[in-house]
């Protein structure tokens, strides 16, 4: 296992948070991620963050709901087990409907719940890495990764830009990746 090391600034106002990371992205640095306790209106605009795919992952899990299910249900009905129901065409899209309608949704909930999971190594089982345990109450933290080839000076030009921008606390942890 490798160690991963974190240099974060901890914030105690969401509207400083907010133009700490203006000011930071304007200086041209590399924000690796901020956390927040509540969602903050502006956070990912301000970082620059593009916008989810996880709608289009959800059409996706969507139309292979309709097509599975259309496709079973024809088998069903035309190959595996024909049956005439009171003059009923073997055909009888109308009929199911409500079949395809469930497996859409389901096959697109399902899939989209494990596509979110796995983007956010949201796994059940796995161990949080938790900065600060006041993140999750009422803190707000800029994170910057550092690593071995960081030189001192860098990671002192990262300290005082947080320092200048408002942050109450600055420190450098350890994250088993």
């Amino acid at each position: 296992m490798s160690a991963k090391k974190v240099l974060f600034g901890l914030f105690d106002d969401e509207e400083v948070l907010l133009k700490a990371v203006k000011g930071v992205r304007a200086e041209g640095m590399k924000i690796t991620d901020v956390f927040t306790p509540f969602p903050v209106h502006g956070l990912d605009e301000a970082m620059g963050l593009r916008m989810t795919k996880l709608h289009s992952a959800g059409f996706v899990f969507g139309a292979t709901g309709t097509l599975t299910a259309l496709a079973f249900i024809t088998w069903i009905s035309t190959v595996n087990y024909p049956i005439n129901y009171g003059g009923k065409p073997y055909f009888s899209l109308p009929a199911w409907i409500p079949i395809t309608f469930e497996l859409t949704v389901l096959f697109s909930a399902v899939g989209m719940t494990l596509t979110y999971l796995y983007l956010n190594r949201l796994a059940p089982g796995q161990e949080p890495k938790v900065l600060d345990e006041r993140i999750t109450s009422h803190m707000f933290a800029m994170t910057f990764e550092v690593d071995e080839h960081t030189s001192e000076e860098k990671k002192e030009e990262i300290r005082n830009l947080l320092k200048g921008q408002g942050a109450v606390e600055i420190h450098e942890k350890d994250l088993e990746e």
